[in-house]
């Protein structure tokens, strides 16, 4: 279902919800006003009391048309959700992975993105997410559409958008200090920019420090500033070939060996004074973004 087919459904659904409510609060508000003056008690030693215990018609009308009701609403209800969590069998997979505190998307060329996704218009794209630390939430408010990403398992969620554009992504679950800088870009193109860019090299012309630049943006820039400021991990200016202090007492020189470890396999040696929850990236940086992050810290010194 595109996009704004959903929201549409969703909006009519809404409407209809608002509608029968408004209508059945005036109907119960004015018999309640009706009935509290009708049979108020006129006298102070007057007991009041019913001539009538019931009236069967009256009261299947009144149980059976908001049983109706209730039901057309669970059924549109139903109809919708099945719509927007079954995807078509034409769909776009993309393989999402959650960690802190970025986005990383996989398609099926093997082509990998940081907080940059990017999906042809008016295609059925499917999300298979999962996370590699704690619980994460992909959201995306233009959408109207969020799906929790949780350790261990894999999540869905699908949509298709119509018409092109960029727009926000959020995770919506709170995962730690840096939560509120785990963002994204959705960027919807045409389908020919789309295949176009799935078969360009995001390194073509780059040097290996640039390469590294890269890297750093799209996957850093959370926990450390390419500076010597503290953030939630230290800053990487001035870090290589100096002694590192680390928490268990010791140094170490930040060499292009340490640099290499900290980063494949960070709580080896943990930085004195900073926390041990920096996400280990061995496995997820091809050789040539591992060296070009290490040329890129050198080349802050």
């Amino acid at each position: 279902m595109p996009v704004t087919d959903y929201v549409a459904q969703l909006k009519k659904l809404e409407d209809f919800l608002i509608i029968i409510s408004f209508i059945a609060c005036v109907l119960i508000s004015f018999a309640f006003a009706y009935f509290a003056f009708k049979f108020r008690r006129k006298e102070t030693h007057e007991q009041g009391h019913a001539k009538k215990h019931h009236n069967l018609p009256l009261e299947l009308v009144w149980s059976f048309i908001p049983f109706v009701l209730f039901m057309i609403a669970f059924v549109w209800g139903w109809l919708v959700y099945k719509d927007v969590r079954n995807p078509p069998e034409n769909s776009l997979e993309i393989q999402v992975y959650a960690q802190r505190w970025n986005w990383e998307f996989i398609y099926k060329n093997g082509r990998k993105t940081t907080k940059e996704l990017y999906v042809p218009v008016n295609q059925p794209v499917k999300l298979i997410m999962t996370s590699r630390d704690v619980i994460h939430s992909f959201y995306i408010p233009s959408f109207k559409i969020k799906q929790d990403v949780v350790p261990g398992m894999y999540t869905y969620l699908w949509f298709s958008a119509n018409h092109k554009g960029k727009f926000q992504v959020f995770c919506t679950e709170f995962c730690g200090t840096g939560h509120s800088t785990m963002g994204a870009k959705l960027n919807v193109v045409s389908l020919e920019d789309w295949e176009n860019w799935l078969k360009s090299d995001p390194y073509k012309g780059l040097s290996l420090a640039e390469v590294g630049g890269k890297v750093f943006q799209g996957r850093c820039t959370a926990c450390h500033r390419p500076t010597k400021q503290r953030l939630i991990g230290p800053g990487l200016a001035g870090i290589y070939n100096t002694q590192r202090d680390l928490e268990d007492g010791s140094s170490v020189l930040g060499d292009e060996n340490y640099l290499r470890e900290s980063i494949l396999n960070p709580s080896a040696k943990i930085s004195k004074g900073y926390p041990n929850q920096m996400t280990p990236f061995a496995g997820l940086l091809s050789e040539e973004e591992l060296s070009g992050l290490i040329e890129y810290i050198k080349s802050l010194n």
